[in-house]
């Protein structure tokens, strides 16, 4: 069936405007704003310059902040998928009847309040909480052990428990479309279970590993509300600077060029898993 040139406007335009109106004008507003300064009377001056760049690179606390931001993105990001890799196999090949109960359990962290999630953890992590109670009582320590909370820790821990579904999900759906008879057919020619799955599963679930892989690091990166509330002064992330430079600072120029400067840095990185993914593809 052929559709009018008319008709095929009418239903394209909208969504085109939606995404230009909401997404690149927002992202247009942001390039020429991390190009003006702030007068010393606390406002926007439209003077066009290179300074909040240039500051950017010169000054060593955004530097160590953003590959501090960068560590942790690859902590969570390699966690998130040592556990999510696993799971996803097991409830694609092995769980049988109880993969959707299964399924559903891990989706179902999913539906809880991420403020829920981070101060569940802040309440384990704690001095007096569950995880140093039961170290006291255990007598493993004489003391609470004051490194679990308000550090990278903390941060990875909780960014590790929140964004592994993302992780998870992308794999399993690789992992279902392993087709099962190519697996079949590597046992019927004598190749051992080991050797079938780093042959014929693992290269084949590569595309949901990748998507997996950059969920969690973006995500990860991204994210502002879990290093604030546990990761004290040594689990900054550069998310935190540029919260912090739209609002207490009041220097919305150079937060626009952080924030542009992380724009381009996951632009790149999808681009990368992009291109990677389709020199990988067995399919």
């Amino acid at each position: 069936m052929t559709y009018s040139r008319r008709y095929q406007a009418a239903v394209a335009v909208p969504p085109l405007l939606w995404v230009a109106l909401f997404l690149l004008a927002p992202y247009a507003l942001l390039f020429c704003y991390s190009f003006w300064a702030v007068s010393p009377l606390q406002t926007v001056v439209h003077e066009w310059n290179l300074r909040n760049y240039t500051q950017l690179i010169q000054n060593p606390l955004y530097l160590s902040v953003l590959f501090r931001s960068m560590r942790i993105a690859a902590s969570v990001t390699a966690l998130s998928l040592a556990l999510a890799y696993p799971l996803a196999y097991y409830l694609s090949f092995y769980a049988s009847v109880r993969k959707e109960l299964l399924y559903q359990s891990v989706i179902i962290p999913l539906w809880v309040s991420y403020l829920v999630r981070a101060y569940a953890w802040k309440t384990i992590l704690g001095s007096g909480g569950v995880l140093n109670t039961l170290l006291l009582y255990f007598h493993v320590v004489r003391h609470p052990v004051g490194f679990l909370l308000y550090s990278p820790f903390a941060v990875v821990l909780t960014l590790t428990h929140i964004y592994t579904p993302f992780a998870f999900l992308p794999i399993f759906a690789s992992l279902e479309h392993v087709p099962r008879n190519l697996v079949e057919a590597s046992h019927d020619l004598g190749a051992t279970p080991t050797s079938t799955f780093w042959r014929v599963i693992f290269p084949l679930s590569l595309s949901g590993v990748l998507a997996g892989a950059t969920f969690a690091f973006v995500l990860s990166l991204g994210d502002f509300l879990a290093p604030l509330l546990l990761g004290g002064p040594s689990g900054i992330m550069i998310s935190n600077i540029v919260v912090s430079l739209f609002g207490a600072a009041y220097n919305w120029p150079l937060g626009a060029a952080v924030s542009f400067t992380m724009l381009l840095l996951v632009m790149g990185l999808v681009s990368s898993m992009q291109r990677l993914e389709r020199r990988l593809s067995f399919t």
